[in-house]
């Protein structure tokens, strides 16, 4: 097995870590109106074709125009290191 950093699209006031406690931390992203899951998807084509070192180079590139472009600072990336196969 290989390793790869995933990256993760949160809120800076959002307490979970969507790495380990997604139900909690989209729960949490929902009821703040954040929608981090739908701001991602908005700009993500589709990736049933690529495969998963892709997926996670393409989403990373999204993430990071997010909060990038987000004037209000709320968003942020988290990163995790992750086993891919």
């Amino acid at each position: 097995m290989a390793k790869i950093i995933k990256s993760m699209l949160t809120t800076v006031d959002n307490p979970f870590d969507p790495f380990d406690d997604f139900d909690n931390w989209y729960s949490f992203d929902q009821d703040k109106k954040h929608f981090s899951c739908e701001r991602l998807a908005e700009i993500v084509p589709d990736l049933n074709d690529s495969n998963e070192v892709e997926q996670i180079r393409i989403t990373e590139s999204a993430i990071n125009k997010i909060v990038s472009d987000d004037l209000t600072e709320g968003f942020i990336k988290v990163q995790r290191v992750c086993d891919i196969e």
